[in-house]
């Protein structure tokens, strides 16, 4: 009778029976799952990452000096393109710190508009990953359901800024202008049927077994590695990270919200892929509120400024929770028509970081699930 035999297999140079030397990889900096050019040093040993180091700055094109020698209505269109998938959140963290500095009130109107267009933005970014992340790991269906609803939003906010991916329609001291007639009911109706659909996305991909096998218990970030990493939004939050600018330090209207936190504790690719996909609910919720809230509502949505805006002498910090996690632009001013210094600091820079130790001990095949899991835009890191 033939007697059971142990074999050790999947560890590279951990099995005895392999004498192997380590190898360094280079991973990019054209590579596809990267959402942009990025680059990884990898150490391995056999299959296994035993070193990784990011290696960013492929794509810089400076954006904080080119912030010094534009006006401040100008730097609004410079501070939409560096995360390509939040350009409305991006452009309004701008306009709230200038407005901070210059002590301008915004109309209430505008208040909520810019409150509803930014749950919708982050709708538009989460779509987007629940389906590139899938299609990166081999399921295929996902993304055509994901774009299904974006088209559906990405046609209301067309209508109403007149850009499909750099809106460009923040202006200082509110918006660019009045919303079409009867924009707010399409844009609810639009709201309902991507709430009615959402569930086609939901339940064939969530438990769908063999997405669950590639995400659970792969590229674990606790809490605290999270935090000392400075990694924020829906990637922290999966990791039981429980903070959200929305809730916690609120600006436009959120303060007048009740605005769930989704967390988990797992902190896998799974966790984080949850946390995008309960959001895309939460966020259509307050769009909708918003919007019902704007219809009460009103007056003017922007305010009237002279001809050259100068922000007076000083300095201020104004931070919002991005789709990715908190943006910030620290704006400090020697009452000139331009910033003397407007410092930015993006959720993909950060949150890009903590790949040095997520990636430690992964194998190979896993590398791309867990390189996807951390939604970052490359234009966000180089900035």
């Amino acid at each position: 009778m033939a007697t059971a035999r142990e074999m050790t297999v999947g560890v590279g140079a951990g099995a005895e029976q392999l004498d192997t030397t380590e190898m360094v990889l280079n991973i990019g900096p054209q590579h596809p799952s990267t959402h942009g050019v990025l680059r990884l040093k990898l150490h391995l040993d056999g299959e296994r990452v035993t070193a990784c180091e990011p290696v960013v700055g492929y794509m810089h094109r400076g954006a904080e000096k080119l912030f010094e020698v534009r006006d401040y209505r100008q730097i609004l269109m410079l501070a939409n393109r560096h995360d390509w998938l939040s350009a409305f959140c991006s452009e309004l963290g701008v306009a709230l710190a200038v407005e901070r500095l210059m002590g301008i009130e915004v109309p209430e109107r505008a208040v909520w508009l810019r409150t509803a267009l930014a749950e919708l933005n982050r709708v538009l970014n989460h779509l987007m990953f629940l389906g590139s992340y899938p299609l990166e790991i081999g399921a295929i269906t996902p993304v055509f359901y994901a774009f299904r609803e974006r088209e559906t939003l990405q046609a209301v906010f067309e209508e109403v800024a007149g850009g499909r991916m750099h809106f460009m329609f923040n202006r200082i001291g509110g918006l660019k202008e009045e919303v079409p007639a009867g924009w707010t009911s399409r844009a609810r109706q639009a709201i309902g049927e991507v709430r009615r659909r959402m569930p086609d996305l939901d339940t064939i991909i969530r438990r769908n077994e063999i997405f669950l096998a590639r995400t659970v218990g792969v590229g674990v970030l606790s809490a605290e590695k999270a935090a000392a990493y400075g990694v924020s939004g829906p990637v922290a939050r999966a990791s039981g990270l429980d903070f959200d600018l929305r809730r916690d330090e609120p600006y436009l209207a959120y303060g007048e919200l009740d605005v769930p936190v989704v967390t988990r504790t797992a902190g896998d690719c799974h966790a984080r892929f949850e946390c995008l996909l309960d959001q895309v609910y939460v966020s259509l919720d307050l769009a909708e509120q918003c919007l019902a809230r704007v219809d009460t509502l009103t007056g003017p949505v922007n305010t009237r400024l002279p001809k050259v805006v100068k922000a007076p002498e000083g300095h201020t910090y104004a931070w919002t929770e991005n789709p990715l996690g908190i943006n910030g632009y620290y704006l400090v001013s020697r009452g000139e028509k331009t910033p003397w210094r407007l410092k930015l600091r993006t959720a993909s820079y950060a949150n890009v970081q903590a790949l040095s130790t997520l990636l430690v001990g992964c194998l190979v095949p896993d590398l791309v699930a867990v390189l996807g899991s951390m939604f970052f835009v490359v234009g966000d890191i180089d900035k």
